[in-house]
């Protein structure tokens, strides 16, 4: 079983949330990862070439200018 708990701040880990773990995995072994969220726009944005890519697509969907794509499926 595999689940992914998101929060806005770490603050907002409390007991429900460790009892509500406890509850759904029983007394299975389990592995806890913490890692910070990571913004993909900020990261995406990074980058002088990103951005001048992504600012010029948004403008010309902003502008109507979306390019329809069919992708055929496998």
């Amino acid at each position: 079983m595999y689940t992914t708990y998101h929060f806005k701040s770490a603050a907002d880990i409390n007991m429900d949330i460790l009892n509500a773990i406890k509850t759904a995995f029983k007394g299975k072994p389990i592995v806890l990862t913490v890692e910070e969220e990571s913004d993909e726009t900020a990261y995406l944005m990074s980058s002088p070439v990103n951005k001048a890519i992504l600012e010029k697509s948004i403008a010309q969907d902003k502008n109507g200018e979306s390019i329809n794509v069919n992708i055929p499926k496998a």
